[in-house]
């Protein structure tokens, strides 16, 4: 059976699954479901429609589902709502928010979200994700599986994170982040993940040919069509076409060593 903290406060339509854990001062208002084994531990402010999957843990003082901070969103108005899955940790003071649009916002399984770090409405985060401290992601924002972002980190509105990246801390990007790469300065792709690339398995050869692609796509300087044609080349790869097919998506263009993003 969940447990409920008696200074809690339960509203509306909340569907409370087996051994969830509700402490002191929490406030949850539906329509919300706490999925099994999730613990809130204390201060914590959820606001439907939200549904938050298995064995998460909420730490005080953060807030889940609220409005978008939009000045043409009326707060009143449900909306699509916020989708969380399994075993996620929201450190003190973490703030979440409901989708702007008919799109649900969702958060993968496994995140790390620490101290005051925030993720703006219609955002799509993966999995295995570890947010620093005070880092900040804008609105419709797509952040890909096993994304790391150093303190402060800043996201504009509307980027996309590959896979594996990694954003330093006091760095923020306006441009598209291609996977695996590594974010030193504003814009500016200085490196790519290699411990990231390593931790996750990929082959020596494999690493050799992502090398490869980032200094095509990111250190040479050439236009966009013509680093594309060049990386096109390596499509065996399957890691090096994961790049090329993110890179071809792009609309905002990407960061690039010299910070003068391509378009």
């Amino acid at each position: 059976m969940p447990t409920v903290h008696p200074t809690a406060i339960i509203e509306g339509a909340v569907t409370l699954g087996e051994g969830v854990e509700i402490g002191p001062y929490c406030i949850v208002r539906g329509p919300v479901t706490v999925g099994a084994g999730s613990v809130l531990i204390s201060h914590v402010n959820l606001q439907g429609p939200l549904t938050l999957g298995a064995r998460n843990v909420v730490y005080p003082n953060a807030c889940l589902g609220f409005a978008p901070q939009h000045a043409r969103y009326d707060p009143s108005a449900p909306g699509a709502g916020l989708h969380v899955g399994d075993e996620n940790t929201f450190r003190e003071g973490v703030t979440v928010h409901r989708s702007f649009t008919e799109h649900t916002s969702r958060i993968g399984n496994g995140n790390l979200f620490m101290n005051g770090s925030h993720a703006g409405h219609d955002c799509v985060i993966g999995s295995n994700c570890t947010f620093g401290g005070g880092t900040m992601i804008g609105g419709h924002v797509e952040v890909g599986d096993r994304v790391l972002t150093g303190g402060m980190a800043g996201i504009h509105q509307f980027v996309r994170i590959g896979r594996g990246a990694m954003v330093s801390g006091l760095c923020g990007v306006t441009k598209d982040v291609l996977p695996f790469n590594t974010i030193t300065a504003l814009n500016v792709a200085g490196s790519i993940n290699l411990v990231g690339m390593r931790r996750q398995g990929l082959a020596s050869e494999q690493i050799d040919n992502l090398k490869w692609a980032w200094s095509v796509l990111c250190r040479r300087g050439l236009p966009m069509p013509k680093a594309l044609a060049e990386v096109a080349t390596r499509l065996d790869d399957p890691i090096v076409a994961e790049v090329h097919a993110f890179a071809a998506a792009s609309t905002r263009g990407w960061c690039t060593l010299r910070s003068n993003s391509l378009r």
